[in-house]
This record gives structure tokens, sequence and C-alpha cells, in this order.
């Protein structure tokens, strides 16, 4: 499993493609429809690029960078040559999508990417699924050489990273959103925010479990300043909502702590 073809132009597909030209690697090709994206994440990733299916290079293996929506559909128009291997890389997309490939897998990594920002895929918890156990050993070390951390998860225990991430990251990073806007609304800077959000970060990360680290008002059951705070988003029904709804949640976890 030497020979590389990616197929997206998203933002993993742009970290994905310069993670793979770093390695041992040999990235021969990334096959994408978006005639903007897709010449520029090979560029910046020194490869080829492609849109004509009937173009599509020779490798081992086929990455599939698609959307969650768009991984069969993508997977039924590829020409891949017998032999190769098809991984999608969603999270919440069983294997079996990739059906029609006696070698499919999945290989997902568990971090959140975005445009022109580089990351350090070896430092990425890689997850992988495989169609048959001959392919497990191959998979894995392929996997290798671009992470050094690889664990094996089927779909189900995939799914169940895949919630988790939406808690810990999309969720997490909306709710530094509306405590900008909160700021932006009293004149003052996110910037203000950023030592507060860091700390948290830390300290999760250091802790057995965040549960232990956690503080405020619902914590400590202060219900003075929760329903101070409920007036002050009285004229905003989802902060509210969510306000209610997290102070409730964190409550009923201190008590079972």
């Amino acid at each position: 499993m030497q020979r590389i073809v990616i197929v997206g132009s998203g933002n993993l597909a742009e970290a994905l493609a310069q993670a793979v030209a770093r390695s041992g690697l040999d990235l021969v090709q990334l096959f994408a429809r978006n005639p903007q994206r897709g010449p520029e994440v090979a560029r910046l990733a020194g490869t080829a690029w492609t849109a004509d299916p009937q173009q599509l290079a020779e490798a081992d293996v086929y990455l599939l960078c698609v959307s969650d929506r768009a991984v069969a559909e993508v997977a039924a128009s590829l020409p891949v040559p017998t032999g190769a291997v098809v991984a999608h890389t969603a999270g919440s997309v069983p294997i079996d999508a990739l059906k029609r490939f006696p070698l499919r897998a999945v290989f997902y990594p568990l971090q959140t990417f975005t445009r022109g920002r580089a990351v350090d895929f070896r430092q990425i918890p890689l997850f992988l699924e495989c169609s048959t156990p001959a392919l497990r050993e191959p998979l894995e070390a392929f996997a290798r050489q671009l992470s050094d951390t690889v664990l094996f998860a089927d779909s189900a225990q995939r799914a169940r990273l895949h919630l988790a991430g939406v808690f810990a990251c999309n969720f997490a990073n909306a709710l530094y959103g509306a405590g900008a806007a909160i700021l932006r609304d009293a004149g003052l800077g996110f910037d203000l925010l950023k030592p507060l959000i860091a700390e948290t970060a830390a300290k999760a990360c250091d802790a057995a479990s965040p549960a232990d680290v956690q503080t405020g008002p619902a914590v400590r059951g202060d219900r003075p300043t929760l329903e101070r705070h409920a007036r002050m988003l009285s004229g905003q029904p989802d902060l509210a909502a969510i306000y209610e709804t997290i102070s409730h949640y964190i409550w009923e976890i201190s008590k079972r702590t």
C-alpha cells in the first residue's frame, strides 16, 4: 500500500493530501470534480489532478475524502482497478457503503479540519475498519506511516466517536461563537475569552475526566446567578434554552461524581 489516490478536494482532502505527500507514501493523483479546488489542493500536495474518471490513476489505495452523503455516489462512479483498496474517511458512514469493492476499508481521522490550516497528522488518532482479516495488517502498516495512534473500530464504535466529536468540537465551537456574540453586544472583543478557552481545554485534557474539573454557577447550584443570566438572555430564546439545558445537565452530572 504505497501508491495513493485521494478523492475529494475539501478540508480533509487538503490536509490528508499534504500528509501523504510528506510521508514515505507515493501520492500519485488527486481526483476531484471541483474545477477550482481540485487543482489548488493538488498543487499544495505537489501531485497531479483530474476530474475525469477515465483518467483515474492506478493505485494501491483510493481514499475517499468526501461528505458522508456523497460516499456511496462517488464510490459508484470510480473505475477502480481490481485488487485496489477503497477506503472512505467518514465517521458516521458504515463500511458497507463501499460494498461493491471486495477490498474496502474505513480510514477515519478524529480531528477537525479547516481550509488553509496546517495539522500534524502524526498526532491525529486514526480509526480503521476493513472488509477482510487479510487486509488488517497491511492497512494498519499503511496508516502508521501517517499517524502514531492507529486503532481498529467497527462502524458502531466509529458512530459513537463521531457523535462524541460533534459534542466536543462542533458544539463547543458554536458556544465559543455565542460567547463572542455576547461580548460583541457589550462592545468587547473575543480575544478576552481566549485565555479562558485555552485553560479550559488544557484542564480537560489533563484531567481523568472533564467532569472532574467542571466549574461555574451550575455545578455550584448558584440559583441567583443562573436566574440573572436567564433574564439577560430573555430576548434570545435559542440561547436561553441552550443555557437552561446545559446548566441542568451540569447540575445532574455533578450529583453523580
